[in-house]
């Protein structure tokens, strides 16, 4: 029976997740499968792989073929490595603790660098946070300095306006009393 290692999709529209299956090769993508080795979801950065490594492994190991992109996954994981290794092991290029310590390192290197881009991702999101805070406080900034000018003109023209009102008031009196000391004087002359 022809094996292989592939997707089978679930999820709604447009927000497709995957099953990694074995399952006949001529059975429908969606349909009847033998094991279930894992899901993929391709929506989220980077990308989530949930995979059983040694189950993944010994389907390979028994013949089982990978399509493209269970080939990329498992490639992603570490199992082809492995089976790389295993094979060397195999044909006495090295013993099986080396070969584990090489898959050992191999794999250390592979989750520092998914770490590496999952710090990097949240670095970004919380860099564009800040600068569209920066961005709305800048603004916020001028309008305030726009409001305090115009309320400044606004108090500048009601002092003049005062002042021209005290002034005016001022010289009325002064007018008032001018007005009243011209008939004296022209009573006091006749």
């Amino acid at each position: 029976m022809p094996v292989k290692m592939r997707l089978a999709r679930h999820g709604r529209k447009r927000y497709a997740y995957y099953h990694i299956v074995v399952a006949d090769s001529r059975s429908p993508r969606d349909g009847r499968y033998i094991e279930t080795v894992g899901t993929y979801n391709p929506n989220s950065n980077p990308a989530t792989i949930n995979l059983d490594f040694d189950k993944a492994y010994n389907w390979l190991t028994n013949g089982a073929q990978p399509t493209d992109t269970v080939k990329a996954i498992l490639s992603y994981k570490g199992v082809l490595y492995k089976k790389h290794l295993m094979g060397g092991v195999k044909k006495g290029a090295f013993d099986m603790a080396e070969a584990e310590r090489r898959l050992d390192n191999w794999m250390t290197e592979k989750d520092a660098k998914i770490q590496a881009k999952i710090d990097r991702l949240a670095g970004d999101a919380d860099a564009e946070v800040n600068k569209q805070m920066a961005a709305e406080a800048k603004v916020k900034e001028q309008k305030a300095a726009a409001i305090a000018a115009k309320n400044a003109e606004l108090a500048a023209e009601a002092k003049a306006k005062r002042d021209a009102e005290r002034a005016e008031r001022a010289v009325q009196p002064e007018v008032a009393a001018a007005a009243e000391e011209a008939p004296k004087a022209e009573s006091a002359e006749s």
